[in-house]
C-alpha cells in the first residue's frame, strides 16, 4: 500500500485541457433579462466585451453606446458554449445553435402589464367567483346588516 502511494506522488500530473468560458457570474448575470423574457443566448458586446442579453441591458448597464460589429458573439443559454457568426453572411440555418442545436432566434417575450386578482385556481376553489345563474338572498349581504347596536 505504501508502494502505491508512492507511486502516485512520483507521476507527473497530467495536463488539463480546457476550452476557455467566460466566468461563472458573467453566465448567471446573462441568466437575467428583464426587457425579453425568453433570451435563449447572451451577446458580447463588442465595445466593453461584456455580456449583455439585449441592447437595453447593455444601455442601462454602461454609459457608452452599443457598438456595431458584423461579428457577433454569441453564448449559448442551453449549453453554455460560446460561438461567433458572421452577420454579412447570415442564413436560416444559422438561427440555431452550432453545439447544442437549439434555436435561438424566437420571436421575443416581453413582460407586460397585467390588471388581475390573486386568489386560487379557480378550476380547484371556486369560492371566489359568484354564480350569477344563482338568485342572491340581498339580506345576506354585509352591507344590508345593521351593526349600529354593536358600535361602541
Amino acid at each position: 500500500m505504501a508502494k502505491a502511494r508512492l507511486s502516485r506522488t512520483l507521476l507527473p500530473p497530467l495536463p488539463l485541457r480546457r476550452r476557455p468560458r467566460p466566468p461563472a457570474q458573467l453566465v448567471s448575470r446573462a441568466a437575467m433579462c428583464k426587457h425579453i423574457l425568453n433570451a435563449q443566448v447572451a451577446i458580447r458586446a463588442p465595445c466593453c466585451k461584456q455580456w449583455y442579453d439585449c441592447a437595453e441591458c447593455h444601455a442601462e448597464a454602461q454609459s457608452h453606446p452599443l457598438a456595431k460589429t458584423t461579428q457577433m458573439t454569441f453564448l449559448c443559454k442551453k449549453c453554455k458554449k460560446a460561438f461567433r457568426k458572421d452577420m454579412t453572411e447570415y442564413e436560416e440555418s444559422d438561427e440555431y445553435c452550432p453545439h447544442c442545436d437549439n434555436h435561438y432566434v424566437i420571436d421575443a417575450k416581453t413582460p407586460q402589464a397585467v390588471l388581475g386578482v390573486e386568489g386560487d385556481d379557480p378550476r380547484i376553489n371556486s369560492r371566489m367567483l359568484k354564480d350569477e345563474r344563482a338568485k342572491q338572498d340581498p339580506t345576506r349581504s354585509l352591507l344590508a346588516m345593521d351593526y349600529t347596536d354593536r358600535i361602541g
